[in-house]
């Protein structure tokens, strides 16, 4: 038996922010990053809508890139404090993902971290609180998804947390939030949306309700990601419905090795997840093609990309990336991204077992052990 699971309610486009004039509760904390949030007048515009709602809400703010589990812990401490009925999170990645885990741990103070890095493992939650996901960037669709990243900076390894129950309640996709996104953050989020939803594609857990939506994602990343790059406000609100997309395929279709390998490099060489992930793809795609290069080619046809066999398409899907992450300013290796020859080589060994052990290898098309981790590294470095 599969299953495929959705937030209860996505509500998108133009002031689709204004929805939380109508929510029900009493009590909300609202996570967020840094302030650009607050500099561009979004936070007070939520304290403000949800006033209108009746509700009064606490501010939890300064969930740093790549959240900590420190940072989830006091999180989770001040929602013990305040007690909330609804969490609303707001941001890129980092925060939603943060909140995701401080709701585990407010619900269940005595739940420790390892208890929940296995896959599928948490308690049931929505005991005491529901949770809204408001999304800022256009790349880690953590608004749809039942996944979460936490960071053990003492080790250097990056969690991927997998529960439904951690799937928002209500998904709030409003492009005014991505009109002003810097470039460089347009190109690593948008490339990690393009990875997720050619890993959903070809990952083992794919299925009929999730290729459509793969296939979709991938077109429209393709149609508006660069003219997104360069500032265009309609390319940029396409964008952020097609990260949308392929965030609700992968939640279900699960992932591959280009994320378990940049789970575990990003925390390693300090290479922002989405950079890491634009890096990895034509690498990793090369080496599952020996199982997969059928799923591969008609993803080059979609795109109108030639080739005669499905090892040509195939060979077309990558330099097309690859073209990509150029017109994006991403350099394609990590060696053209700063990581000297010493600290790969110092380092290679630790980060391929530690991929092997990520949740995500589980779904990767082809099978891979410790040693086929080091020569898709290695490739890509």
């Amino acid at each position: 038996m599969m299953r495929f699971t959705l937030p209860r309610d996505i509500y998108y486009g133009k002031d689709s922010l204004e929805v939380l004039k109508t929510i029900k509760g009493k009590k909300a904390i609202l996570v967020i990053g840094g302030g650009s949030m607050k500099r561009a007048g979004f936070v007070d515009k939520i304290i403000g809508y949800l006033k209108e709602a009746g509700i009064e809400t606490k501010l939890f703010e300064g969930v740093e890139p790549d959240p900590s589990v420190e940072t989830v812990m006091k999180g989770a401490a001040a929602m013990r404090e305040f007690e909330p009925d609804l969490i609303v999170a707001l941001g890129g990645g980092s925060p939603i993902d943060a909140a995701k885990a401080m709701w585990v741990f407010y619900e269940y103070p005595d739940t420790t971290f390892e208890e929940i890095i296995q896959p599928f493992s948490f308690p049931e939650l929505r005991k005491k609180a529901k949770f809204i996901a408001i999304s800022s960037t256009s790349g880690t669709a953590t608004e749809v998804t039942a996944f979460s990243v936490i960071t053990d900076y003492a080790k250097g390894i990056k969690y991927p947390l997998a529960d439904f129950n951690i799937t928002p309640d209500i998904a709030i996709v409003d492009p005014a939030l991505v009109a002003t996104l810097p470039p460089h953050l347009v190109a690593h989020t948008g490339m990690d949306a393009l990875t997720h939803a050619i890993e959903a594609y070809v990952a083992s857990a794919r299925s009929d309700f999730s290729d459509p939506l793969a296939l979709k994602a991938i077109s429209d990343i393709y149609d508006s990601l660069i003219d997104s790059y360069y500032g265009d406000k309609d390319a940029r609100g396409k964008m952020h419905i097609a990260q949308c997309l392929a965030g609700m395929a992968f939640s279900n279709a699960l992932l591959g090795i280009a994320h378990s390998l940049a789970h575990k490099t990003g925390a390693m060489f300090d290479i922002p997840h989405g950079c890491c992930n634009a890096i990895l793809l034509p690498s990793v795609i090369q080496y599952n093609a020996k199982v997969c290069a059928d799923r591969y080619a008609t993803i080059a046809r979609m795109l109108g990309l030639t080739g005669n066999t499905d090892k040509q398409l195939t060979d077309a899907l990558i330099d097309s990336i690859k073209e990509l992450n150029k017109k994006l300013g991403i350099a394609q290796t990590y060696k053209e991204n700063g990581v000297s020859e010493e600290l790969f080589k110092q380092h290679i060994d630790e980060i391929a077992a530690n991929a092997v052990l990520d949740p995500c290898t589980g779904s990767n098309p082809r099978k891979i052990d410790a040693e086929g981790m080091k020569k898709v590294l290695t490739c890509a470095y």
